[in-house]
């Protein structure tokens, strides 16, 4: 299945993804606009896989739906850097031995045809095309035999981050958490749909047509069950918990000259077997100084 939040006349809501139509999931799901609400039931996924079978269904052309973020709401976003050896060396990085982990706010995040936002802070906007795991199950201490069991899915992920700002301090945090920066989408793919541990796809980005990442997946140095086998150890797992698996090299910080995402531009994330996620470039705009409040 290929689950996707989407509006349409004025209303958000969710579908099943076939071919060029989109299967309103709304009569089992209600007012549901998440697809974290499917995650966590189920019972919920099982009836929304017969329910698409149904062909008295309501089916929409999926070009008269504007697709929203599949999962804006997750528990957790953890994310992996340094997670391919190539884009570790063109950074001027060891090929690490333990994976360099942070997290990302939701603020941080928008949908498949949202804007990514050029912040007027910096003109050092990358782009990062990555895989993201969808947790399924809550979970601790799993083994990597084991890790399987508790992904629900995958979708991709455009980890633009402002790399100037990622360069302040040790940590990342700063440059990864830019309002409006990290593009997920365009629909999350369950993993039946894949191959054992999304293994073997093909991941590339490209910036005005032009391809700038081209990998593949089984070049991660930490695998999909290694991953999660080594977050499982720090925290507890839980249904709509989404998890960054690095990008490869060809980000732009790393070219000579560095080339940067720009108001105008647009940029793509495809992986193999889930989709093409597009998003174009704006500049952040308007005063969103916020008055302090006494209390």
């Amino acid at each position: 299945m290929r689950y996707a939040a989407f509006e349409q006349g004025g209303r958000a809501r969710l579908g099943a993804v076939e071919g060029g139509e989109i299967i309103d999931l709304s009569p089992l799901t209600g007012a549901a606009t998440s697809v974290r609400s499917i995650v966590e039931n189920a019972d919920l996924h099982s009836r929304a896989v017969q329910y698409a079978r149904d062909p008295a269904a309501l089916r929409l052309p999926l070009t008269s739906c504007r697709l929203l973020s599949p999962l804006p709401d997750p528990g957790k976003f953890i994310c992996l850097g340094l997670n391919y050896a190539d884009h570790a060396k063109e950074g001027g990085h060891n090929v690490p031995d333990y994976p360099a982990l942070f997290l990302r706010a939701t603020t941080s995040l928008i949908g498949p045809q949202d804007p990514i936002v050029a912040p007027r802070c910096s003109e050092r906007l990358d782009y990062e095309a990555e895989l993201v795991i969808v947790i399924g199950k809550r979970c601790r201490h799993v083994t990597e035999q084991a890790a399987l069991d508790v992904v629900f899915g995958y979708t991709a992920f455009n980890d633009g981050s402002v790399r100037d700002y990622q360069r302040r301090t040790t940590q990342w945090t700063a440059g990864k958490n830019f309002d409006g920066t990290g593009a997920l989408g365009p629909w999350i793919v369950t993993a039946d749909e894949l191959p054992p541990g999304a293994a073997g796809l093909n991941i590339c980005s490209r910036l005005n047509g032009n391809l700038m990442q081209s990998s593949n997946t089984d070049r991660m140095i930490f695998s999909v069950p290694r991953t999660i086998a080594i977050l499982s150890e720090i925290m507890t797992l839980e249904p709509g918990d989404l998890v960054a698996t690095g990008t490869p090299e060809g980000v732009g910080h790393a070219r000579t000259p560095p080339v940067w995402m720009r108001p105008g531009d647009e940029v793509s994330v495809e992986i193999e077997g889930i989709g093409i996620l597009t998003n174009h470039v704006v500049a952040e705009t308007g005063d969103t100084t916020v008055a302090a409040q006494h209390i």
